[in-house]
């Protein structure tokens, strides 16, 4: 059985680590994904609650972190591990096999961007290090944030640092770019966060200038938020009844997302309020587990990245 990770002083301890385990009351024989390994803090304890006839599947983008996983837990023959996103969770669980034995049992969402990643500056997606402009979460996909800056419109910059920054100086931002290029290719997040900075007329007390703009261009190039709508309809394809589903999210774009799917599967099929149909006639997909859960004062000034963090679970019913 793999080692408790909890008890490990040189793991990183995931955000709201004893939450997410409670809220998937884990099974020993249960069926488990992990829909963002990361690192393998959250894999490391699922399998520590497994026994031998557990299953664990973890999904990353991120090619690190499928090595990562190998060299943790290949060994694992409770474990797997597929390279890509959480998008084809109904495929890879039907690739399994485990439709048949009526669904899985937990699934675990912990959405954004990974500690390593922001703590690695070749990555390209915290202003804090220098090094790179790429943001993407799987390097071999797609256009770095560089490359979309160097070609983008100021029109479209400008959406994308409203839409998924909600950054209110985001006109300036985007003409500062546009001109700025013309002389300089931007391909450094150090460059791009000075630029930031200075088209900024305010800065708020506490927060780098960059950081909305940072996050917008990054959930723009990985296309996060349709991730994760196209994602949660499936969990409910492929989790068994009493199965359950963990999301953490760290901003309220992602979070109203999740909240409102799970809202609307809990209350099951619309019909005009002044109707009398009994709720257990309208077919709720699922029922909610407590109120959504935050990180404590304790647990952020351990972890000042736990500050945003909102866990929400529900069961299959």
């Amino acid at each position: 059985m793999s080692e408790d990770f909890a008890n490990r002083p040189d793991e990183h301890k995931p955000v709201l680590f004893d939450e997410v385990l409670d809220g998937l009351a884990i099974k020993p024989d249960g069926i488990y994904i992990d829909g963002t390994f990361g690192r393998g803090g959250h894999a490391g304890a699922i399998l520590s609650r497994l026994g031998p006839e557990g299953r664990l599947l973890a999904i990353d983008k991120d090619p690190q972190a499928i090595e990562a996983g190998n060299v943790m837990f290949g060994s694992d023959p409770r474990f797997a591990i597929e390279q890509g996103s959480f998008t084809q969770l109904e495929s890879l669980v039907q690739k399994r096999g485990w439709q048949q034995h009526n669904g899985v049992d937990g699934i675990l969402l912990d959405l954004g961007v990974s500690s390593p990643q922001l703590d690695d500056p070749e990555r390209g997606f915290s202003f804090r290090h220098d090094g790179d402009l790429d943001m993407r979460m799987d390097p071999s996909v797609g256009q770095s944030a560089a490359e979309w800056l160097a070609k983008a419109e100021a029109y479209d910059i400008r959406r994308v640092l409203r839409e998924y920054g909600e950054e209110k100086f985001a006109k300036r931002i985007a003409y500062a770019i546009v001109n700025a290029r013309i002389e300089n290719p931007i391909k450094t997040t150090g460059q791009l966060a000075a630029l930031i900075a200075e088209a900024s007329p305010v800065h708020e007390r506490g927060k780098d200038p960059a950081t909305r703009s940072f996050q917008a261009i990054r959930i723009f190039i990985n296309d996060e938020l349709g991730d994760v709508k196209a994602c949660l309809p499936q969990t409910l394809n492929v989790l068994r009844p009493g199965g359950r589903l963990a999301v953490i999210s760290f901003h309220s774009l992602e979070d109203r997302i999740v909240k409102r799917f799970m809202r609307d599967e809990a209350r099951g099929d619309y019909f005009p309020p002044d109707l009398p149909i009994p709720h257990s006639a309208l077919s709720p997909g699922v029922r909610l587990i407590g109120k959504a859960v935050r990180a404590t004062p304790q647990e952020v000034d351990a972890n000042p990245r736990a500050r945003s963090a909102v866990l929400r679970i529900a069961e299959r019913l």
